[in-house]
């Protein structure tokens, strides 16, 4: 018997579709080709808590073991991978069938994640069958069918899932070490507060409260601009003032903050004659937009509807679950070659789901092969693009309509011309003083007939040329000088982040960092802080743990998540982990460095961090108060720190061990010290301050 495992269920109902389904039993699919399908739930498998790996004699609070000092770092000599609650019964299921199958095949979604979750199964029920790999994009009939008419040896793709192992272990490691170490440091000053540490949670924490400050310590400068109306016999036109290397009145960054200065050249430019200095026109091109990426999509639907990274996240992931769309956690815009031959059932498919977009579709031209496709660009997932299978449009939310139309027209921009236009700059001298101005004619619209709102434009290459018409100019040609104005402004803050423009942040990280040039460098040639998969359940977390707060469209950075950023190392905070993380972790997925060797080095960081963080304490705002533990006076009977408490008698203090009530020993208090020359026997139990 073959068996199919799939990551999760709506893969395993398209597979079980196109084999051909005879039954649907509890938890998997049999089938007239005599194949069995069953699904997982994403991982099923999760790491054990530290708890599984401390010793026995612990203390317990609430049914857990106590934090302590001693404890750390917390590294397993043997990791231990357990099941989720939700997810045991479908394991003994699927473990019932791998005892049953003669041959398995993989079908984890064609990434590190996917290739490692189906693994970790079948390793837990040591499967001895040959396993198969399969491997795509989408989950309709046709990538179904070529994806089943196409598997290779599973073994192929093991590096995908040490990377995955890597990843997992790795993070376990920095979360639950550091998160233990700092909230640790943190008590002993006196502050309980949960301090969660991540590779990745922690930077765009960072990130998000450097901007805050950024935004709150701005100091508006005023400056002026010259602008100045020329006529001309086809139309009027407008151009900005460009200062001289050597002009008066400048600040360091060139702007004119000189009032005095702004009013002189506006006197002294009045009724002067303006001249073309010079006048030139370039055809240009603008390709089609690429499809969507996960990213690329948020950014957009958060910048037009105000959607969080989840809902777009939520949203996408529906449709795919709907079959009308492609694999949505995609990082990728490109296509890949073999899938233009689709474009015609993929644009019939568009109009029956979409009707009011059938005068775009009958205009498109299948033929045109935009520079889109291209299977050198495709990762493991490509653009996210609407499939071929029929919806009815009416079933689909407001929200889900929204996303897909978004898709849909990016899709149909792929079979428009490309965008033509003549780009004009001219520079004009008017007494002396140089003005210039630039203009767009479009010659052909192309794609962006596409798209009935100019925003809607993806592509952001053509934002600074001015949308002026200008007339035809040469040099040399004279002009009519109309009104000449002071434009007086002030420099702008920074805007504050929304959930669309810190996932852009997270990608071009860095673009938002201050590092060397050799760090930045690092940082541009990897993919940024997170995944598709992962950024917008990381902007959950730090909202839940309220770290982050929603104001508006904006995301700030509460006072306990700026004294955490504060509190911590620039090592564990900074980009440079990730991006030196994710080096590793590529050359495992790629074969060129063993897991092995990538866990030794994040064990070797960990000690380290934890060394330091187990020293010295930090007193956190915003968290809630706390007896703090001494770092200086210790326990003479099991060497745990002392903490200094007020009596019943006011004015009176003593000094209880904090690992009570495993120790309950107590001293009497001398000068704000501990008395340890008059130890306290303790009659009952001392109450807490």
């Amino acid at each position: 018997m073959r068996l199919f495992i799939a990551e999760k269920p709506s893969v395993a109902t398209a597979i079980a579709e196109v084999l051909g389904i005879t039954k649907k039993s509890r938890g998997f699919f049999e089938c007239n080709t005599g194949d069995m399908v069953t699904w997982c739930f994403g991982h099923m498998l999760e790491q054990a808590e530290p708890d599984r790996y401390t010793a026995d004699d612990v203390p317990m609070r609430d049914g857990k073991k106590i934090w302590r000092v001693e404890d750390l770092p917390i590294i397993p000599q043997e990791w231990i991978l357990q099941a989720k609650p939700d997810a045991k019964d479908q394991l003994e299921q699927i473990g019932l069938l791998i005892s049953k199958a003669t041959e398995i095949v993989h079908c984890g979604d064609p990434d590190r994640e996917g290739q490692n979750l189906v693994d970790e199964v079948l390793d837990l029920y040591k499967n001895q069958s040959p396993v198969l790999r399969y491997w795509a994009s989408s989950i309709d009939s046709v990538a179904v069918k070529r994806a089943l008419e196409s598997l290779t040896d599973n073994a192929l793709k093991k590096s995908f899932g040490d990377a995955s192992i890597g990843r997992q272990r790795a993070d376990w490691l920095i979360g639950m070490n550091l998160s233990r170490a700092f909230t640790l440091r943190a008590e002993r000053a006196g502050s309980r507060a949960l301090i969660t540490v991540g590779r990745v949670q922690t930077p765009v924490l960072s990130l998000i409260v450097h901007r805050d400050r950024e935004v709150e310590n701005f100091i508006p400068i005023p400056f002026h601009t010259l602008k100045a109306t020329l006529n001309h016999p086809e139309g009027s036109f407008s151009a900005k003032w460009k200062a001289k290397e050597d002009q008066a009145g400048l600040d360091a960054e060139g702007r004119l903050i000189s009032t005095e200065i702004a009013d002189a050249l506006i006197l002294q430019m009045k009724d002067a004659v303006a001249t073309v200095t010079d006048a030139k026109s370039v055809a240009k091109k603008q390709q089609q937009p690429t499809a969507f990426s996960l990213s690329a999509l948020t950014i957009l639907a958060s910048k037009k509807f105000g959607y969080s990274a989840q809902d777009v996240l939520d949203i996408c992931q529906g449709l795919y679950d709907k079959k009308i769309t492609t694999y949505p956690r995609s990082d990728c815009g490109y296509l890949p070659e073999s899938q233009f031959a689709d474009a015609k059932e993929v644009l019939a498919a568009i109009k029956i789901v979409t009707p009011e977009l059938a005068a775009l579709v009958d205009t498109a031209d299948p033929t045109i092969k935009s520079k889109t496709w291209d299977d050198s660009k495709v990762t493991a997932h490509h653009g996210i693009i609407p499939t071929m299978e029929a919806h009815n449009k009416n079933q689909l939310s407001e929200k889900e309509k929204t996303i897909y139309d978004l898709i849909v027209r990016s899709y149909l921009a792929q079979f428009y011309p490309v965008h033509q236009f003549l780009s004009t700059t001219v520079q004009i001298d008017i007494d002396g003083e140089s003005f210039t101005t630039s203009g767009k004619v479009v010659t052909h619209n192309g794609w962006k007939d596409v798209y009935a709102d100019p925003d809607d434009d993806t592509d952001e290459s053509d934002k600074d040329d001015a949308s002026q018409r200008l007339p035809k100019l040469t040099s040399g040609e004279s002009l009519t000088l109309g009104a000449l104005e002071r434009k007086d402004a002030k420099t702008k803050a920074p805007s504050r982040f929304n959930e669309g423009s810190i996932i852009a942040a997270m990608i071009g990280i860095h673009k938002h960092s201050d590092l060397s040039a050799a760090d930045k460098k690092l940082l541009r040639e990897g993919d940024g802080l997170g995944t598709e998969a992962t950024r917008a359940s990381i902007l959950s977390e730090l909202k839940r743990r309220e770290y982050l707060t929603i104001q508006g469209k904006h995301l700030i950075s509460t006072t306990m998540g700026r004294a955490i950023i504060d509190a911590l190392p620039s090592m564990v905070k900074s980009p440079v982990l990730t991006a030196l993380f994710e080096r590793m972790l590529k050359s495992v997925e790629i074969g060129e460095m063993k897991l092995e060797d990538f866990i030794a080095k994040q064990e070797s960081f960990i000690r380290d961090q934890v060394e330091k963080a187990n020293v010295g304490s930090v007193k956190i705002a915003g968290a809630k108060s706390v007896t703090p533990i001494s770092d200086i006076h210790k326990c003479g009977a099991c060497n745990h720190g002392l903490s200094r408490r007020p009596s019943s008698k006011r004015g009176r203090y003593w000094w209880g061990c904090s690992n009570y009530p495993t120790c309950p020993q107590m001293y009497a208090d001398f000068n704000g010290k501990p008395n340890f020359s008059k130890p306290i026997v303790p009659k009952e139990k001392p109450a807490e301050s």
